[in-house]
């Protein structure tokens, strides 16, 4: 039996009802009733899998990066807190470039039928903003990272030894300055010493 193809709707979870496509054996005379449920099923299960995102167990705000456009970076940024808008935040966001992702530039993101104007998803909503101003703001939170690390080795080193600091005796250099302080900035996960 000759394998039957299916036009299928790439962009969009749901497809309208399928058109009915003139069988391919001898053996079955009959059109297909696109009304027909099995049928209906079976043209919707093979859209489905076709379908990149489809994982009803997956990760709810996943979505395929190749959508975003040249140039800009998405993230999922809070919008509702308990349901209730957060109006200080989403300043906040604006002034640091943030904005909506439009919901007609991926309708696939969206049900079908849905007439807002922006992609939403569990108190989150996507939002865009040029990439290069998306790196530089990761390089200003690594730097100030690295600045607190940095501060805090300071107070460190320059807390005196005495009786009840943990830096005594043994625990420094010849120098003075309290041995053991180690500091990493790889993003590997960091074994938490038990007490």
């Amino acid at each position: 039996m000759a394998e039957e193809t299916l036009t299928l709707r790439s962009k969009q979870p749901h497809a309208p009802l399928p058109t009915p496509q003139a069988p391919q054996t001898q053996e079955a005379a009959k059109p297909v009733d696109p009304n027909d449920p099995m049928e209906r099923a079976r043209r919707r299960a093979a859209e489905l899998r076709e379908h990149a995102s489809f994982d009803p167990g997956g990760d709810k705000f996943a979505f395929d990066l190749a959508i975003v456009p040249p140039g800009w970076s998405y993230e999922w940024k809070r919008f509702l807190v308990m349901g209730a808008s957060d109006p200080s935040y989403q300043v906040s966001l604006a002034q640091r470039g943030w904005e909506a992702v439009p919901a007609s530039r991926h309708p696939e993101m969206m049900p079908l039928g849905h007439e807002g104007a922006t992609i939403d998803r569990d108190g989150m909503r996507l939002m865009e903003r040029p990439a290069v101003i998306t790196e530089e703001a990761r390089e200003r939170e690594k730097r100030d990272a690295r600045e607190q690390v940095r501060g805090k080795e300071q107070q460190v080193t320059a807390a005196p030894a005495g009786d009840s600091s943990p830096f005594e005796g043994t625990n420094r250099d010849a120098r003075g300055k309290p041995l053991g302080i180690k500091r990493s900035y790889s993003s590997e996960e960091m074994e938490i010493p038990k007490t």
